[in-house]
């Protein structure tokens, strides 16, 4: 079995990044609700005609995880950032989705996946990014903490009808390796 690649997604992989966002969704978080809030969720945010926004929008960014051609996740970064919080400006950050399927979890890509997408909000320079956590997300939380966020705030988001706990969480621009490699 050969190793994960990252490449920016395209046109071509809307249905690829359909499936593998409802199926990492379901793996990490489908338990959680209820069957008809969770099929409702599925339709509306992995739709492929969803998929083609985000990859014809220049203000959007999404790169896909592949194995051996099988797509194992992808991430979307993009501005502005669209968490409700009242320090967000327009030129911030957000990485706005980043799954992973379980088999791809653990091995690295995660991080290398996660920082294709920083690279990408910071290729004019540092700037503040966002993210938005489910509270329970422990391990994600700590992953986040690790790489320089914290928790400024939170809300709640909708899952069908069900309200899920997210935490708000921020790196500022001063954070930023990139800028912490630039005043060295």
């Amino acid at each position: 079995m050969s190793e994960p690649t990252i490449r920016r997604a395209t046109l071509d992989d809307v249905e690829r990044l359909k499936d593998v966002g409802e199926r990492a969704f379901v793996s990490a978080f489908g338990h959680l609700y209820p069957p008809d809030d969770l099929a409702a969720f599925l339709e509306d945010a992995y739709s492929v005609e969803k998929q083609r926004k985000f990859l014809t929008d220049p203000t959007y960014a999404l790169w896909i995880v592949e194995r051996d051609g099988q797509a194992l996740g992808y991430a979307l970064a993009g501005r502005p950032c669209m968490l409700p919080h009242e320090d967000v400006r327009p030129e911030d950050g957000e990485l706005k989705r980043i799954y992973l399927l379980p088999e791809a979890q653990g091995s690295g890509i995660g991080a290398r996946l996660i920082q294709t997408a920083f690279d990408w909000l910071e290729q004019d320079g540092p700037c503040t990014l966002w993210i938005g956590v489910y509270s329970q997300n422990f391990g994600a939380q700590r992953f986040y903490e690790r790489l320089g966020f914290q928790k400024v705030g939170g809300y709640e988001f909708m899952v069908g009808n069900t309200r899920d706990p997210e935490f708000i969480l921020r790196r500022d621009a001063a954070a930023s390796p990139k800028a912490r490699s630039a005043t060295a």
